[in-house]
């Protein structure tokens, strides 16, 4: 199995220039085999240029600007227009299915924050040797960069990459490993059901709070927000301020992801099958549809945009979506089953008569089914629910 790793970089101030520069000369290959896709479709009869004859053309473009393209590794400027490749691939898959479209646009200096190296040894190496205390990855061009290793790397390392996060840099290493013992059976199964007002609800009873982190920072980041607005474009003013909305926003995304991972590591030890609620969570955040007012032309008639716009932020900050992609993880390296089952009427049905009706949930959080007088919070019925659809799943597979 392929896993990943992440890793602070402590480069010095000369190797800080160079990687930003072989960013910068990274960024100009891509324009460069973009621009030219875009001039052989415009302008010899819708030509389609393809990523074996823009890799043929490297090491004349490396042999004529030596100082720049010819001093990085030639896999990784492989790998940026594979990566150019990959975006048309998918434009062109978007426009066949008729969604939208999506051109591959241009990346400015800022935007473009990844280089990649297909294999380790080809012009990078990862240098982690037992009985030396620093770690060390060798760039081509750069040199031999300080990492940070957390934790030990285990299995061979394939890919490297080097990524730039606001003033930190980063190396991703994926490395091939054979699959971990799986863990001792628990005998426990467990049904869970994802809110807003608790993070999440499961059929045993219990809660776990909703952290809310972006809700926490909403103040600082509006007037982090608030200063960058006032700064004038192209202003050193507004390069500090844009760094400090930037990393306000990294710091939620890391309290969201680590989050995620405690939560999601705790259900995977004490449950040998899980089952959650097959949300649509692209769909559920969408913006409501415009009402047009028949009467007068080009007035609109409320529907709730305020309110559905306070819905969605509170489901982006919740990660619901990161989360389930961290648990499906976990409980595949640990031998667990996860499965997805259908969130319909989940909530309503009662799980002591079966009885299904709206007015079986007269709030938010209570419960009280109308046939048979069951009372409950809503949640945990809807959690007992997923559970047991997901054992009925589960059953009907094996059999």
């Amino acid at each position: 199995m392929i896993r990943a790793y992440k890793f602070l970089m402590r480069p010095t101030v000369g190797q800080q220039g160079a990687l930003a520069e072989m960013l910068r000369d990274h960024c100009s290959l891509y324009s460069g085999a973009l621009q030219e896709r875009r001039d052989a479709h415009r302008h010899v009869s819708k030509t389609t240029v393809r990523y074996g004859q823009q890799s043929a053309q490297l090491k004349d473009i490396r042999a004529f600007d030596p100082e720049c393209q010819g001093r990085w590794s030639f896999s990784s400027q492989q790998a940026t227009l594979r990566r150019l490749d990959k975006a048309f691939a998918a434009f062109f898959r978007r426009v066949k299915a008729g969604d939208k479209p999506g051109y591959p646009r241009f990346r400015s200096g800022k935007r473009f924050d990844t280089v990649d190296f297909p294999r380790d040894g080809d012009g990078c190496r990862w240098d982690a040797t037992p009985h030396d205390p620093v770690t060390r990855v060798r760039l081509q061009g750069v040199g031999h960069v300080r990492v940070h290793q957390h934790r030990p790397v285990v299995g061979k390392v394939k890919t490297i990459s080097v990524k730039r996060e606001g003033r930190r840099w980063y190396v991703i290493l994926t490395a091939d490993q054979a699959r971990p013992e799986p863990l001792e059976p628990t005998g426990s199964v467990i049904g869970i059901d994802m809110g807003i007002a608790h993070f999440l609800a499961d059929s045993h009873g219990e809660f776990v709070p909703n952290p809310r982190h972006g809700q926490k920072a909403a103040t600082a980041l509006e007037t982090a927000q608030q200063a960058l607005s006032r700064c004038k474009r192209g202003s050193k003013r507004r390069r500090k301020a844009v760094q400090v909305v930037a990393h306000l926003h990294r710091k939620v995304r890391r309290q969201r992801l680590d989050h995620a991972h405690k939560t999601a590591l705790a259900y995977v030890r004490g449950n040998d099958f899980i089952a959650h609620e097959d949300l649509k969570i692209r769909n559920m955040s969408k913006a409501p549809t415009p009402k047009a007012d028949r009467e007068q032309s080009g007035i609109f008639l409320p529907n709730g945009a305020a309110a559905k716009a306070g819905l969605n932020r509170s489901i982006a900050d919740a990660g619901w979506g990161v989360f389930l992609q961290v648990l499906t993880a976990k409980a595949e390296c640990a031998g667990r089953v996860v499965m997805a089952v259908d969130p319909r009427n989940t909530s309503r049905r009662c799980p002591e008569c079966g009885h299904t009706a709206k007015e079986n949930r007269p709030t938010q959080e209570k419960f009280h089914c109308q046939a048979c007088g069951h009372h409950a919070h809503a949640d945990t019925v809807g959690a007992l629910n997923v559970l047991r659809a997901g054992l009925a799943r589960r059953d009907t597979r094996q059999g």
